[in-house]
């Protein structure tokens, strides 16, 4: 075995768990080996286009919360240790029927976990973010220590940095197989062999046919973001606009958004960014249909039209993501069943993983050299479908 196709531990899918996995791993000084079949970072995934959300109040499961205030130290760590900027807190407005369960859901999290949420009224909505209309029905809240981090920065951050501290990362070299051989995993690609003692497995919407017995636990969805031009772009700028979440009476899942941001600072593309979060149509990830069709504009217009009338002028250009969904929409983190000695996971983020990929980094790290992490990770175990 050559010492340059023998590490400690593999990582598959260097995009954004499995950059911060290598940096994890190769700060405690292992040999760490990424394998990414695009180039770091790419479009073709679920994390790309300038800006995820991040918040605390967090409506899927108030379980995450603690996972999300590690998250936020792990953010920090990165910028104090990179002196670049990743995050930025901008304040995140919520809206809906106070019957809506993502209403409901952020509440229940924010009091058992004293997040700080501000309830506005409707006039006091109006003064703060003129630029919205909300039925008299909808229940307005404001998370202040809400904001967005830089997708795209914070990866290629991640793996310069576990390239700095020794681990080698090969992009555009694509996985074909991996086997366990003993006490030890044999990994072929398109271009070589390679053997490790572990393996960590963090292949967003190919991670159904990366993982045994995982292709129908994974449903991957072709999701839309869309970025448009405004009649007055003054009134969405970063400092004046937050981010914001809106649970539509009519509509499944939300609606969410993000300030206007400059191109110069954030990169492309131009305009003031939204989607829709629900998952949409099931889709191989790698025969996906990366054009935008009419359904899917009169989707996002149906969400301008209610909430921020006369705001919109133009589509400026739409991005297609893919989602990669759990059952329950809950990630799954875990050692593999059947491979626990070697093996750990990370997959199904189901379109709101972003925001912890600093923490899954560190679990995954715990998870291959203990074999276990600290982390309160016992409601993402990947036993909970049997």
């Amino acid at each position: 075995m050559s010492p340059n196709t023998s590490f400690d531990v593999i990582v598959i899918g260097v995009g954004s768990m499995g950059s911060a996995t290598c940096y994890y791993l190769s700060r405690r000084g292992y040999k760490v080996l990424g394998l990414e079949q695009f180039d770091i970072s790419h479009e073709l995934g679920s994390h790309a286009g300038q800006s995820r959300i991040i918040r605390k109040a967090y409506f899927e499961h108030p379980d995450y919360v603690p996972l999300l205030e590690r998250a936020y130290e792990n953010w920090k760590t990165l910028e104090k240790e990179t002196g670049e900027r990743v995050y930025f807190k901008t304040g995140l407005l919520y809206a809906g029927n106070s019957d809506n369960e993502i209403i409901k859901g952020l509440k229940q999290s924010a009091a058992l976990y004293d997040v700080e949420l501000e309830q506005l009224k409707v006039d006091e909505a109006a003064n703060r973010v003129p630029q919205f209309k909300f039925p008299n029905n909808y229940e307005i809240l404001f998370e202040p220590e809400a904001g967005f981090i830089t997708p795209e920065k914070a990866i290629r951050l991640y793996a310069s940095e576990a390239k700095k501290n020794g681990a080698i990362i090969h992009s555009n070299e694509k996985v074909i197989e991996w086997n366990k051989n003993g006490s030890s995993i044999i990994v072929k690609t398109d271009k070589d062999t390679y053997h490790c003692k572990k393996l960590a497995i963090t292949a967003g919407a190919w991670a159904g046919k990366m993982i045994p017995g995982f292709a129908d636990q994974i449903k991957v969805t072709r999701q839309v973001v869309a970025w448009i031009k405004t009649k007055n772009e003054d009134q969405f700028e970063l400092n004046k606009f937050p981010c914001w979440m809106i649970g539509d009476d009519d509509k499944h899942g939300c609606f969410y958004g993000f300030p206007l941001l400059d191109t110069k600072k954030f990169g492309e593309p131009a305009g003031l960014k939204l989607a829709h979060h629900f998952p949409y149509q099931i889709t191989d990830p790698d025969n996906v249909n990366r054009q935008t069709t009419e359904d899917d504009l009169e989707n996002v217009k149906y969400c301008l039209n209610k909430y921020l009338s006369g705001v919109f002028d133009s589509f400026l250009s739409t991005k297609i993501c893919l989602y990669a969904n759990s059952p329950d929409e809950n990630f799954i983190i875990d050692k593999l069943p059947g491979f626990e000695e070697n093996v750990s996971i990370a997959c199904g983020f189901s379109g709101h993983g972003f925001k912890f990929a600093s923490v899954v980094g560190e679990i995954l790290a715990d998870l291959a050299i203990e074999g276990k992490t600290n982390l309160p990770i016992q409601f993402l175990s990947a036993k909970r479908f049997n």
